[in-house]
């Protein structure tokens, strides 16, 4: 059978990508496990457990894969802003399990691989901060922003990415012919970006909108640049962070990514447009909010945590 994987939530958006995903992965074999009404879900025969679930369920199911000696990667926001008093601000909910937040790994791998290679306990990055994050972060380590005029972070998202319970919202007719913004300057996975990039709320300015596409995010990020720094110093921050990362691809100066070239892959594009006269400077960054944005990134995780290759069953 291999290395058994539960998957709880196979049914929706993201668990269902995580088994097609692990159809193919050479080391890892899908479980599908039912997270009942009564709390009830199986335990034993598992090694590691991917949890497609809202944080609430969540929460109640960590603990328990935990003790019983699971691996648990949890896709939710349950475990990413590292206090219950962080997550109740941005989610409005009590956490009721702050206990682990100690124990909670944050899983981007560019950035904490070290942290993830052997961990027992990863919390999976939002869709929209892996693709910021993975945008901002080197420029902001490289001193590349001139950061008192801030960064604009206008981020565009599938449908997929409100999951698969039916709401009005996201409805075909709401949807279709449609484009709106929403979450303005409340969004919950805003700490995420400020929190791994280092940024200031002050600084950054996000907005979150939805287009009538069933899968892709993708972020045009705006700044102006530090004195005396052009294209190609943008350009040398990249490639001097992702030199040898698999799974971020960065384009020549002025040539920028889409979604069709990310679509169903587990990587994050990224391209930079200057305009070296002004200082002006416009990133994309482009990823599949169900792969790298979920399934794809939680076993980029579970292959380091389970000390296999980072790339297996992914390329």
């Amino acid at each position: 059978m291999g290395f058994p994987v539960g998957i709880v939530g196979f049914r929706g958006y993201s668990g269902a990508e995580a088994v097609r995903i692990l159809a193919r992965h050479p080391h890892f074999q899908a479980v599908h496990l039912e997270h009942r009404a009564d709390g009830g879900v199986a335990i034993e025969g598992v090694k590691a457990v991917l949890l497609a679930t809202p944080p609430e369920v969540s929460m109640e199911l960590a603990p328990k894969f935990l003790d019983a000696g699971a691996i648990v990667v949890d896709l939710s926001g349950a475990f990413r802003l590292q206090t219950a008093e962080r997550y109740k601000q941005w989610y409005k909910e009590d956490h009721t399990a702050p206990e682990l937040f100690e124990k909670a790994v944050y899983g981007l791998p560019e950035f904490t691989r070290d942290a993830v290679r052997g961990a027992r306990f990863i919390s999976n990055p939002g869709c929209y901060p892996t693709a910021a994050n993975l945008a901002i972060r080197p420029l902001i380590a490289a001193g590349v922003i001139d950061r008192k005029c801030g960064i604009v972070c206008d981020a565009k998202s599938g449908v997929s990415g409100a999951g698969r319970k039916a709401s009005l919202t996201t409805s075909f007719c709401e949807v279709t012919e449609n484009f709106s913004a929403y979450s303005i300057l409340k969004h919950r996975h805003v700490p995420e970006v400020l929190h791994v990039s280092g940024i200031e709320e002050n600084e950054f300015s996000f907005t979150a909108q939805l287009i009538p596409i069933d899968r892709g995010i993708l972020e045009t990020i705006y700044f102006r640049l530090a004195e005396k720094v052009g294209a190609r110093d943008v350009q040398h921050a990249y490639l001097k962070q992702y030199a040898k990362e698999s799974f971020v691809r960065i384009y020549e100066p002025g040539h920028v990514p889409d979604l069709h070239a990310v679509q169903r892959t587990n990587f994050c594009d990224i391209g930079i447009t200057v305009d070296e006269a002004s200082g002006r400077c416009v990133v994309v960054s482009a990823i599949d909010n169900l792969v790298k944005g979920a399934a794809g990134q939680a076993i980029q995780n579970l292959n380091l945590a389970a000390g296999f290759d980072e790339t297996a069953g992914l390329i």
